[in-house]
């Protein structure tokens, strides 16, 4: 009988871990599926790595603001197919700040490259709404002369091209707003040189504003990305929650709304959208982790680590995905915010890979 009943014991207090492991999988999510692999170590004056895009070429373009060292110069760099790291560019510097602050970059149609000018980190605790966006036409795969397209904005973050228009996120379009109101402005690219007139609130290049309400950090709107149908995602970096937009059939925006929110899913930076499957990768910071959200809107993280260095491809705040094949490319800003498991920053920065299956 003592024997039975120790079974029974051990029986009960094995269906109970069961439970507990399994509420625990419901309440922080599945275990990640993948394991973050070193592409490539940034040469030493790359020490904060943020936006990427695809080249049709196959070269990553790599926005790298430095805003860790701003004693190294803002740059583009260029990924190549076989992962060498090149310089591309050097940003020139804003006329009034006398510094360049890359962060989003994408390419248009027609082979053209534009990056987001963060000028909110000249002074951070005085908007000064010199934020624009700058083209870099390109030629025989060179870049020419970097020249605004737009102006006027506080945090121009992410951008992307789309049928002849480009989307910018404003990530504090309204600086002093509670919860913090942030939008996407929608340009045409032949209406060059469009400076935004405040309120920015009531800009007519405005189409999606989303609220923010993360009390210590004040940064909303983040990430852009199309799925197949053509609606537009916006990431809100703070929140952690993925907001859709989508168009009437006059290309009119509807509301923004949130469309994926997980608690294990602690921020929403940078976005890509595989169209093929309509699955969208999240660079979710503050997790230091890559999350998946599903056509259905569900939520299964990709990759996750503890705070780490980003010694040998290791997350180190993923800020950016981009697409390469069957990878997903990752930059690692390594950037401490309120909040995040990155909590300082070390050298070097790596690039990211996860093969997919």
């Amino acid at each position: 009988m003592p024997s039975m009943i120790s079974s029974l014991q051990r029986t009960s207090v094995l269906f109970s871990l069961m439970i507990l492991i399994v509420a625990a999988g419901t309440l922080h999510g599945a275990p990640p599926l993948k394991k973050a692999e070193l592409l490539v170590e940034l040469p030493e004056y790359c020490n904060t790595p943020d936006g990427m895009c695809l080249m049709p070429d196959g070269n990553i373009i790599v926005a790298v603001p430095n805003v860790n060292d701003e004693s190294q110069p803002p740059v583009l760099m260029k990924v190549t197919p076989d992962n060498r790291a090149e310089l591309f560019y050097r940003c020139p510097p804003h006329p009034d700040t006398g510094r360049a602050y890359p962060f989003g970059v994408c390419v248009d149609e027609k082979g053209d490259l534009y990056y987001a000018d963060l000028q909110w980190f000249a002074d951070p605790e005085n908007p000064n709404y010199k934020s624009r966006v700058m083209r870099i036409p390109m030629k025989d795969g060179k870049p020419g002369k970097a020249y605004p397209v737009a102006s006027g904005m506080v945090v121009a973050n992410a951008i992307i091209v789309r049928d002849g228009l480009l989307y910018v996120s404003d990530t504090t379009m309204m600086p002093d707003s509670k919860p913090l109101t942030s939008g996407v402005y929608r340009i045409k690219l032949q209406d060059e040189c469009v400076e935004l007139k405040r309120p920015l609130e009531k800009s007519p290049y405005l189409i999606a504003t989303i609220q923010t309400h993360n009390p210590d950090v004040p940064f909303g709107a983040d990430g852009l990305t199309f799925d197949s149908k053509g609606n537009l995602y916006i990431g809100n970096f703070a929140d952690g929650t993925l907001h859709k937009v989508e168009f009437d059939a006059q290309g009119n925006p509807k509301p923004a709304v949130v469309f994926a929110k997980e608690d294990y899913m602690k921020s929403c930076d940078g976005i890509i959208c595989d169209t093929k499957t309509d699955r969208i990768y999240v660079a979710d910071s503050l997790a230091n982790a890559v999350q998946i959200v599903f056509p259905d809107g569900t939520v299964q993280t990709l990759a996750q680590e503890p705070e780490s260095d980003g010694r040998n491809g290791r997350l180190d705040q993923p800020s950016e995905p981009v697409l390469r094949g069957n990878e997903v490319i990752i930059s690692n800003m390594d950037f401490p915010v309120p909040g995040g498991l990155n909590t300082k920053f070390e050298m070097p920065n790596c690039l990211s890979k996860i093969t997919l299956d």
